[in-house]
């Protein structure tokens, strides 16, 4: 059975509760609203952190009505910062799909992306768990913040380990804790449980950022961007920061500052690509990925009792370190 497979097994009637919940609110009876939230719906994926959120709920207890409320509330949230994320970074494309900015506007974008939002909050407030709604409400909050911080990163000269980590916990990360979080919430887990699950999907959140930075380092249709897209936009990334740092040179120095003002060109990020892959930077990634799976196999192992859950989520560990898009 493959990674996908076993994450599903336990929670597979949940997860097609859950679709059916997400996608009866992706729509509108509006002719044009309906078109763009068609188009949404249509790039569902994997729904890995959903997933997340249903597994950690059966861990704790079962899922409920409450817990379906709780992951859809999360993944609209999550699916509106992305909508709106296209417009800040005029972006042409969301996993390998023309993004909704390109495709209609950036005004569509915008209020399509408020409607979303505003349907989420509508969901968690069907939970009737006040701690729950907080928890979205503050996710919210810590996005935006992650995302102005990651701009305000771009101007700063300095070539930080720890901000890029400052980053991503802001962003990717409170989402992956915050599915962990809401899930043993819906459930009436006690708080050691729910701070020993956040600091989990924490971790995992921290990974799954890694590896979708150390894919920018290679080309490939699947993922939908093409290399060093992320410095095109002023990012500098784990792999590069480490190089950088560990093989001090000027004129990868000067780059780096380049891709910080926005001006470098395509030939100087192919050289600073080079430049991280041949100095240790995708090695360095990738062990730190190793470390924090560690973490993530400990509170497995520790709180994780029934067999099938243990073997889902370990499978998504497993899934996050070795997934190719």
């Amino acid at each position: 059975m493959d990674h996908l497979s076993l994450i599903k097994h336990p929670i597979e009637k949940e997860l097609n509760d859950f679709i059916e919940l997400m996608n009866s609110n992706l729509k509108h009876d509006e002719a044009l609203l309906s078109q763009v939230l068609d188009h949404i719906r249509q790039r569902g994926g994997k729904r890995m952190r959903p997933m997340l959120t249903l597994l950690v709920a059966k861990n704790y207890g079962q899922v409920s009505v409450e817990t379906q409320h709780a992951a859809v509330g999360l993944e609209l949230l999550h699916t509106a910062s992305l909508v709106h994320d296209d417009v800040v970074d005029e972006s042409d494309e969301r996993r390998g799909q023309a993004s909704v900015n390109a495709t209609y506007n950036n005004k569509v974008a915008v209020l399509v992306g408020d409607f979303i939002l505003s349907t989420a909050l509508l969901n968690v407030a069907k939970t009737g768990n006040k701690r729950i709604v907080q928890n979205l409400s503050e996710l919210g909050r810590t996005l935006a913040a992650g995302e102005i911080l990651q701009l305000s990163n771009i101007q700063n000269q300095e070539i930080s380990e720890e901000v890029y980590y400052q980053v991503i916990k802001q962003k990717t990360a409170a989402l992956f804790e915050a599915c962990c979080v809401i899930g043993a919430l819906s459930t009436g887990a006690s708080d050691e449980e729910i701070e020993k699950a956040g600091e989990f999907g924490q971790t995992l959140g921290v990974m799954f950022q890694i590896r979708d930075d150390i894919f920018d380092y290679y080309d490939s249709k699947e993922i939908g961007k093409p290399t060093g897209n992320d410095m095109m936009e002023g990012k500098l990334t784990l792999p590069v920061i480490y190089a950088l740092n560990h093989t001090p040179m000027e004129s990868m120095l000067t780059l780096a500052r380049k891709v910080k003002e926005g001006t470098v060109n395509k030939d100087e990020i192919a050289v600073l690509v080079e430049f991280a892959k041949n100095n240790g930077g995708i090695e360095y990634a990738e062990q730190k990925m190793l470390e924090m799976s560690k973490i993530c196999m400990s509170y497995i192992n520790n709180s994780v009792k029934e067999k099938a859950v243990k073997d889902a989520l370990t499978a998504y560990v497993d899934y996050v370190i070795e997934r190719r898009l």
